[in-house]
């Protein structure tokens, strides 16, 4: 899975944070990084929009 790491060692890591940090940070903290990804994949998409939008607003030379 993430080269030498397996099942097993995924599994304690992901223990070991739960212990540390808790749910409900974790909670929040998977929340506000899928927002970000959401927000950066957006903002990807309304580049592309904008691009396209200007190419139709620029007058074509005669």
């Amino acid at each position: 899975m993430f080269g030498s790491l397996h099942w097993p060692e995924v599994i304690l890591i992901l223990a070991v944070l739960l212990l540390v940090f808790g749910v409900g940070r974790i909670t929040k903290i998977g929340g506000e990084l899928g927002s970000a990804i959401k927000a950066f994949k957006e903002g990807l998409n309304g580049k592309k929009e904008s691009d396209e939008e200007n190419k139709s607003d620029e007058p074509k030379p005669s």
